[in-house]
């Protein structure tokens, strides 16, 4: 199981959203590429980044921060956020990034999803971003009337590499998981899942390890938790290293 921490960049800083409302932004750090170092020196294995401002606009923006946190740290990085043509995917591709998250385009434009699946494949993941278990798109402003259960044999035959879930109305809360969903999509989908929204303790990472062996659960993101403390990396890399050695012994 993998903590994937948080570098959301917004007007070129590293914030936390509050249930992914742009105008409810804290700042956690004024350097986004110091907010990379910081967590790689505190042994996170990847780095989840998310371009803020591109998601709302639908036109990557941060795109020279990104190929900076690439160059500065030698984990690999997962990106989202407004990536909505080959161009644009490539462009990051060819800057250091490991793999993509789409999330509008790939709920929005099957056909072009699927061609960046063909165009770059292993590297092409989904957001699935629920409120109330019907999906968002557009940087979660936009309704588009569908489940997880809808799109997810879809997104699968196309070549979605794997999964992130955010339960939207816990993102940035630390109100914990929403363990039936992700129980639900951990046991139904083919590919790799990565849970988002609600990752606030250490209690929440050890609800969602029995999935990484029942289920199709790889990792977890977290941001706002890992920045105010209530949950700690170095613990929560610990704990899953001691239940690793416990399972060869």
């Amino acid at each position: 199981m993998i903590i994937f921490p948080a570098v959301d960049i917004q007007n070129g800083k590293a914030v936390r959203l509050k249930q992914g409302r742009a105008q409810e932004s804290t700042v956690f750090a004024e350097n986004p590429v110091e907010a990379a170092r910081a967590w790689q020196a505190r042994g996170a294995r990847w780095l989840h980044v998310v371009d803020l401002d591109g998601a709302f606009d639908g036109a990557a923006q941060s795109r020279d921060i990104v190929r900076r946190i690439c160059r500065e740290i030698s984990i690999p990085v997962q990106l989202g956020g407004g990536i909505r043509d080959e161009d644009t995917a490539r462009a990051y591709l060819d800057a250091g990034v490991s793999r993509l998250i789409i999330g509008t385009l790939a709920l929005e434009q099957p056909e072009l999803f699927a061609r960046l699946c063909r165009a770059f494949p292993g590297q092409i993941g989904v957001s699935l971003d629920a409120e109330a278990g019907r999906l968002k798109s557009r940087g979660w402003v936009a309704d588009t009337g569908l489940s997880v259960d809808d799109v997810l044999p879809r997104l699968q035959d196309d070549g979605a590499a794997f999964i992130i879930y955010t339960d939207i109305e816990r993102d940035g809360m630390q109100s914990g998981v929403n363990l039936t969903a992700l129980t639900h999509l951990a046991h139904s989908a083919r590919v790799p899942v990565i849970a988002a929204g609600g990752v606030a303790t250490l209690a929440d990472v050890q609800k969602l390890y029995p999935l990484c062996r029942s289920g199709n659960l790889t990792g977890a993101v977290s941001g706002r938790a890992l920045y105010e403390g209530t949950l700690n990396l170095e613990e929560a890399n610990a704990w899953i290293n001691a239940q690793k050695s416990a399972e060869k012994a």
